[in-house]
């Protein structure tokens, strides 16, 4: 297996890549959790605008495009001018997207500064309110524009995309592979089918991957990370994953959270038949994403069990609960 472009980025490389855009690391560094991306805490000798640690990004090479990254950017300096708690990247020497030969390897990454935080506690009906009236907001400025140069959400581009993906190149174990086909196909068409029953659905940009270690709490309330995943999709697509359990269970934290939401801008209630569908997506892209990580050698440390006969035989399992769930939502489209 040829090196990996993230081999590349050593203590002395980022450091270096730091220094080349005008900061002076004091040595301190700590590589945080992120699988798509690497991603390190760095100390500063001289604090910026009072922070004596950043946090650079280094994006994943061929993932986006430079248009693409731009574009999140300019969402997240948009949201923080219009006063929405998030952490948007910081311009230095005019640019929020840097670039940087590092051992022989290209890389872009952006630098911004550190907030901290923790999960918030979603059985508490006034934080989750906090969190609706929060993300009612972030809707209501992404709906001002779209995206030009990132995707839109949908089942070609989440999932029949993934599923053709794994078709022509993952390593499926057989014989679980033509009964994975074959079962996300069937699911597949039924997240075509909930998208369709909905006339005039309304997009616009928003977070995309917003489960709750995105959703960061302080003594000052939430704040949103991580737009790396922002693109145009429907409002449901950045609360469902806020509401775990099972249907019953989600009752409650909903009322929660769209009260806060409906304080702040209407809600199309139309878009919670697509939860379902969501899920589905989600998941295929999920076993996709696995798949095509492959050769980042993190990838098979972190997820051994991807390896396996056993995760596509769940993995089925599951998409034929999905199966039912979404068939059962299409029949009684009220409940």
């Amino acid at each position: 297996m040829p090196e990996h472009a993230y081999a590349s980025l050593t203590p002395d490389a980022v450091i270096d890549a730091l220094v080349g855009i005008g900061l002076d690391p004091d040595g301190r560094l700590l590589a945080l959790n992120s699988y798509e991306n690497r991603v390190f805490q760095v100390g500063l000798h001289e604090p910026l605008e009072g922070n004596a640690f950043v946090v650079a990004k280094f994006y994943r090479p061929g993932r986006w495009s430079d248009a693409q990254i731009l574009e999140e950017h300019a969402f997240g300096r948009e949201l923080a001018e219009a006063d929405i708690p998030v952490v948007p990247p910081h311009a230095l020497q005019g640019h929020t997207l840097h670039h940087a030969e590092l051992h022989g390897h290209a890389h872009r990454f952006s630098v911004s500064l550190r907030r901290g935080g923790r999960e918030p506690e979603l059985d508490d009906p006034e934080v989750l309110a906090w969190i609706g009236r929060l993300m009612a907001r972030l809707h209501t400025t992404g709906r001002r524009q779209r995206f030009a140069h990132r995707p839109t959400l949908g089942v070609q581009q989440l999932g029949r995309t993934a599923w053709q993906w794994l078709k022509d190149h993952g390593d499926l174990p057989d014989p679980q592979r033509q009964v994975w086909l074959s079962v996300a196909d069937q699911a597949l068409d039924l997240a075509d089918q909930a998208f369709a029953q909905i006339d005039g659905l309304q997009t616009g940009r928003i977070h995309g991957d917003c489960h709750l270690g995105n959703v960061l709490w302080t003594p000052d309330g939430p704040h949103f990370v991580d737009l790396d995943d922002a693109l145009n999709g429907p409002a449901v697509q950045d609360l469902w994953m806020l509401l775990g359990g099972h249907r019953r269970e989600r009752q409650v934290a909903l009322h929660a959270l769209m009260d806060g939401y409906e304080t702040v801008c209407d809600f199309d209630w139309r878009e919670w038949r697509l939860v379902e569908a969501l899920r589905t997506l989600r998941l295929i892209h999920h076993s996709a994403w696995l798949a095509r990580r492959w050769d980042d050698p993190a990838f098979p440390a972190a997820f051994p069990w991807f390896a396996h006969a056993s995760y596509w035989h769940q993995q089925a399992d599951q998409l034929r609960q999905q199966i039912e769930l979404m068939q059962q939502d299409l029949e009684n489209p009220m409940a």
